[in-house]
């Protein structure tokens, strides 16, 4: 058994950019993932198919996990002989109890490599336009933790800290008021500014700008809610003046992702785009079924016409071809046909530019459009749920149509923390009837709010939506990732 090794890395404040080369090659190689609440959703997308993602995310007062479990499950899965990812918010060794989770590794014999992550407590004040030092006003700064102010274990001494020219709190807006009157009977002054910002450098960030005396009632009025880091001294009056950051569109948006983890990564980057917050809720899993295309001797040149209406049944064509050891010379004057601009794009990637796209990207526009159909020989490759109303629109123009089951979509289940941001989303995106029935099926009982929009990228997509859910918000125009957020966009307020 190869030895098993953990990866502790530090994921980054929020925006997955910001994930260091380290940490996105070991999310790359990983085959158990330990993430938190804390961790961009977006930085999963690197992980491969295979991966075993687990959820032991922490938030103020609702702990998925306790740390002992946490640390005896690292060490299980590296007993295992398994390549470990421990992904943590932040820097794991700021406030994050990395070396925690390393002194278990070391005691218990298992290998294990720091990845320091970039601090949300210089990262959230950066993206809100306020430098931690600046010459003439802050020449060094002080972080603490706020969550045990007052606390008799409280390790913060506030004199210290009142004299910092830069104070930045993290974990601290449900003691904020506490930790404001600590400085001030330390001596601060109450005019001192204060900034307070919320999801630092994730597309919602949201900066509240007040003053030791008054902040604490600005963030009860806004209903300011964790995570936040707060940054107290005259560096916070710059914010103003460096505000760099600037929301899309679509910020303060939540939008669910359902589509195969594998294949999310260009709808979430569209959304993102937009300034959204994505939630990555892949409600499928796809395994290629090319033994269905080589077992038949399928791939020949014996066809006029090979329409793939899915990146899906495109990948599984090629990983025939290339399981015979063939490749696309193999098709001869076999033509190609592709419906979306997904399946395009996997057969340029394959080097074969498709001779015909319909005027939309639907079935039906396709089944109309195709041309040289009557007598013609049409191979199918499709997903193993798939109707055959494409086969026959073709079939009563005259072709002679071969269906097959090129791949299928398996369930994916979903953790609790993924859930609960999918019942508080504001839109939910469909990108076929797998993704609707079986999102369906992982809520259970849970019922998703009237308020949360339901979108689909087609019709046959829409027909599943509605079967699931008992209504539809909106549809895409075509089956194409564009259209799909254009919808998206028309179907929420003031999107």
């Amino acid at each position: 058994m190869n030895e098993g090794h953990v990866w502790i890395v530090g994921a980054g404040p929020g925006d997955p950019g910001l994930l260091t080369v380290a940490g996105a090659a070991a999310l790359a190689r990983a085959e158990v993932v330990l993430y938190d609440a804390l961790s961009s959703p977006a930085l999963l997308r690197g992980v491969p198919a295979e991966a075993e993602l687990v959820y032991v995310g922490k938030r103020a007062g609702q702990h998925a996990m306790k740390q002992e479990e946490m640390n005896t499950l690292l060490v299980a899965h590296a007993r295992r002989g398994r390549r470990v990812v421990r992904l943590k918010g932040g820097d794991p060794f700021v406030f994050g109890r990395g070396s925690e989770e390393a002194l278990a590794c070391r005691a218990a014999g298992v290998p294990f490599t720091i990845v320091p992550g970039i601090s949300s407590a210089i990262a959230a004040p950066a993206y809100a336009g306020i430098p931690v030092t600046h010459r003439g006003l802050a020449a060094n700064f002080m972080v603490i933790t706020g969550n045990d102010a007052g606390t008799e274990n409280s390790g913060t001494d506030w004199a210290v800290a009142a004299r910092a020219d830069a104070l930045v709190i993290l974990m601290g807006v449900s003691t904020l008021a506490q930790d404001m009157e600590l400085l001030r009977g330390a001596g601060k002054p109450a005019e001192t500014p204060v900034a307070c910002i919320r999801w630092g450098t994730r597309p919602d960030q949201r900066v509240l700008r007040g003053t030791i005396g008054t902040i604490a009632g600005l963030a009860a009025e806004a209903g300011l809610e964790s995570p936040v880091v707060t940054v107290v001294g005259a560096v916070a009056a710059l914010a103003g003046d460096l505000a760099w950051f600037e929301p899309g569109p679509l910020a303060g948006k939540s939008i669910v992702v359902t589509r195969a983890r594998t294949q999310s990564s260009d709808l979430a980057a569209r959304f993102e785009a937009l300034g959204a917050y994505v939630v990555q809720a892949p409600a499928i899993r796809v395994r290629l079924l090319p033994g269905n295309i080589t077992n038949d001797e399928r791939v020949s040149s014996r066809w006029d016409w090979i329409v793939f209406a899915s990146q899906n049944g495109v990948e599984s064509f090629f990983a025939a071809l290339r399981q015979g050891r063939r490749d696309a010379r193999t098709l001869g004057t076999t033509q190609v046909a592709a419906i979306g601009e997904a399946t395009t794009a996997a057969l340029l990637a394959n080097g074969i530019v498709p001779d015909f796209q319909p005027s939309r990207a639907t079935s039906a526009v396709l089944a109309a459009e195709l041309p040289r159909v009557s007598g013609a020989r049409i191979f199918l490759p499709s997903s193993s749920l798939a109707d055959d109303q494409l086969a026959q629109a073709l079939r009563k123009r005259g072709g002679h149509v071969e269906q097959v089951a090129a791949y299928e979509t398996l369930p994916e289940p979903l953790d609790d923390e993924r859930l609960r941001q999918v019942l508080s989303a504001d839109a939910i995106t469909f990108t076929s009837a797998s993704t609707a029935r079986n999102l369906r099926a992982a809520l259970g009982e849970a019922q998703v709010p009237a308020s949360t929009k339901l979108v689909s990228i087609g019709e046959q997509t829409s027909d599943a939506v509605r079967e699931c859910f008992g209504r539809l918000d909106a549809q895409a125009d075509e089956a194409s990732l564009d259209a799909l957020v254009a919808a998206t966009r028309e179907a929420l307020p003031w999107g």
